[in-house]
């Protein structure tokens, strides 16, 4: 008995030192809270007051410049009015015939030369860069060559962009159109020994709403001169 007494009085007694340099709980505190305040503060309301300003004028220049260009361009529907209108007639001039003599001469399907020298030649009237008393909207004198639709101007009477039969086409009467053909040389292909052209400049000139225009060019050969409509 005395031994285990004298054993638990030895326990109980001893004392635990803490070794030299040996970190104390009782009396340490954290050390990295001041270190995260410092570093972790954010922007200032000076440099938040700055960027916005910045910002600010930066939109203000990309607005301003959409602004200007977008009053400055046609609108894109217009555009392709305009554009659809010109094709349009461009290719109509381009279907007609191109013949050495007026289509309405008697000699128009067997003629060999563009002057008048009957039974080879034109009867009477060769095809010349003006209207012969003809137009784009008569049953009974239609525009019947290529040479015909120099000048043509649709605000003329009947006024409007028509069809081909005359028919009045809704929703187009702020626009114009404007025809002009004429003889243009092209490499290998010059006048005839009449001194007449061979191949023709078709210029197809369409304005619209808004100050758009719109201008096609176009070219036709005479490489069946006794094709008639």
């Amino acid at each position: 008995m005395s031994i285990r007494s004298s054993f638990k009085f030895q326990v109980s007694s001893l004392k635990l030192k803490a070794a030299p340099g040996a970190f104390s709980t009782s009396n340490s505190k954290p050390q990295t809270s001041n270190f995260k305040l410092r570093n972790s503060h954010g922007i200032s309301l000076v440099e938040l007051i700055v960027f916005i300003v910045v910002v600010s004028v930066a939109v203000a220049g990309v607005l301003a410049a959409i602004t200007v260009s977008t009053r400055s361009s046609a609108d894109p529907m217009i555009q392709k009015q305009a554009l659809a209108i010109a094709e349009a007639f461009l290719e109509e001039v381009q279907l007609q015939p191109f013949t050495y003599c007026d289509p309405d001469d008697a000699n128009a399907a067997t003629a060999l030369s563009a002057v008048v020298n009957p039974p080879t030649d034109c009867a009477t009237t060769v095809e010349t860069l003006v209207s012969e008393g003809e137009d784009r909207y008569n049953v009974t004198t239609p525009f019947d060559n290529v040479n015909d639709y120099d000048g043509f101007d649709s605000t003329a009477a009947p006024a409007g962009i028509r069809n081909i039969n005359g028919d009045l086409i809704s929703g187009l009467e702020s626009y114009r159109v404007i025809l002009a053909v004429a003889g243009q040389p092209l490499s290998g292909v010059g006048d005839d020994a009449n001194g007449r052209p061979q191949s023709l400049l078709i210029t197809v000139t369409v304005t619209g709403p808004g100050n758009t225009t719109v201008t096609l060019h176009g070219y036709r050969l005479r490489y069946a001169p006794n094709a008639l409509p």
